[in-house]
């Protein structure tokens, strides 16, 4: 990368729009990776990684390209970042280098309002982007693994597509909500488990995971009335200011986040707070894989769920097994004595449905009951 140019480009910007700093960044999934700055230095440093700022909500999409007062806008006055960062006005465009390898946003940031800002700076600001990225050389880079390719290029052409399966009440085998559920069209990636545990451990995670419930809130308006809509999300992942908004935008229907355990749990009380906040606006929380081991009975005695869903493994020939059987019936009271509904996963024959019903288990899932697929 040639930084004399970058840092005269950003010098550029700076000088053009009148404001007190510009910024360049990576975006890495979630993260903003400062790389380079020009200006007052005490907002942002060189280096610096963010997980939630104006910038990195102008890339995915969650806030405008341009506010002139942050604390008298609709889109910024109620953010706690709009009082956190100091920050007044702002202006940002993404950019990414000729091969589309590298991606990140170029912002433009003051401490007081700038109404001077308008949709001329935006333009100049992508002109310099361009710019930007052609001075970025990626080959300087290590080169990446197909996967990470792939997957960026399903992160940049939002190339992700949603199934739904229904939950069905056992005792008259009502649909009463939909699981949305991540599909790919990309031979890298045999099943939507290895396209997530490949993004998890190339920083993609949380990216890949924002695309899907982002993708699965786009078909809430087709939700039939009186049905929820379920979305899986790690704890990573709603550790995540932008994801936090992008579910709490979406609050005022009748969402489930399904909180999954691709990545461990190291703050129970940081993602306490998170689904307290979460329940307090009207969303469901629900943990999955209950009976499957350790972890699971972590998270329910932890998250205290609304939802609680049986593990394939314990629903899988419950009607042969009596241990299994015994181990669902003790969660049946479980649930039944703080307050949480029981969904069993899995179901796949009638024997195994009829079992499940007979313990008290109210909610299902499965081929049995019905198949992943579009909405009614």
């Amino acid at each position: 990368m040639d930084w004399t140019m970058v840092e005269r480009l950003l010098d550029l910007a700076r000088a053009h729009l009148g404001c007190e700093l510009a910024v360049l960044s990576d975006i890495d999934g979630g993260r903003q990776v400062v790389r380079a700055v020009s200006g007052d230095t005490d907002l942002f440093e060189p280096g610096s990684v963010l997980t939630d700022s104006f910038c990195l909500r102008v890339f995915h999409g969650l806030l405008p390209a341009m506010v002139t007062d942050t604390r008298r806008d609709y889109a910024t006055r109620d953010l706690e970042i709009t009082t956190r960062q100091g920050i007044g006005s702002y202006a940002g465009v993404p950019w990414q280098n000729e091969d589309g390898t590298r991606t990140g946003v170029l912002c433009c940031l003051s401490r007081t309002p700038d109404p001077r800002l308008g949709d001329d700076s935006i333009r100049f600001l992508g002109l310099l982007g361009g710019l930007i990225g052609e001075q970025v050389d990626s080959s300087a880079a290590q080169p990446e693994h197909e996967d990470v390719r792939a997957l960026r290029d399903v992160l940049r052409e939002r190339a992700l597509r949603v199934v739904f399966q229904p939950v069905v009440r056992l005792a008259d085998a009502t649909t009463v909500g939909y699981e949305a559920l991540a599909r790919f069209d990309l031979a890298s990636f045999p099943t939507p488990a290895h396209a997530f545990a490949a993004a998890g451990q190339t920083g993609l995670g949380v990216a890949l995971e924002l695309l899907a419930i982002e993708r699965a809130f786009e078909s809430l308006p087709d939700v039939p009335p009186g049905r929820t809509l379920g979305v899986n999300l790690s704890a990573e992942a709603l550790l995540t200011p932008l994801v936090q908004e992008t579910v709490l935008a979406h609050a005022g229907s009748d969402i489930c986040v399904e909180v999954t355990e691709h990545t461990q749990v190291e703050d129970y009380p940081a993602l306490n707070e998170v689904t307290n906040r979460l329940r307090a606006a009207g969303v469901q929380i629900v943990v999955d894989d209950a009976g499957a081991g350790f972890a699971s009975l972590q998270h329910i005695l932890q998250l205290r769920p609304d939802i609680i869903k049986l593990d394939i493994s314990l629903t899988r020939d419950i009607d042969r097994d009596p241990v299994r059987t015994a181990l669902a019936r003790s969660l049946v009271s479980f649930a039944g004595e703080v307050g949480a509904r029981l969904v069993a996963e899995g179901i796949e024959t009638e024997a195994e449905h009829d079992k499940l019903r007979a313990i008290g288990v109210d909610l299902g899932q499965g081929y049995y009951l019905a198949k992943p697929g579009p909405l009614p």
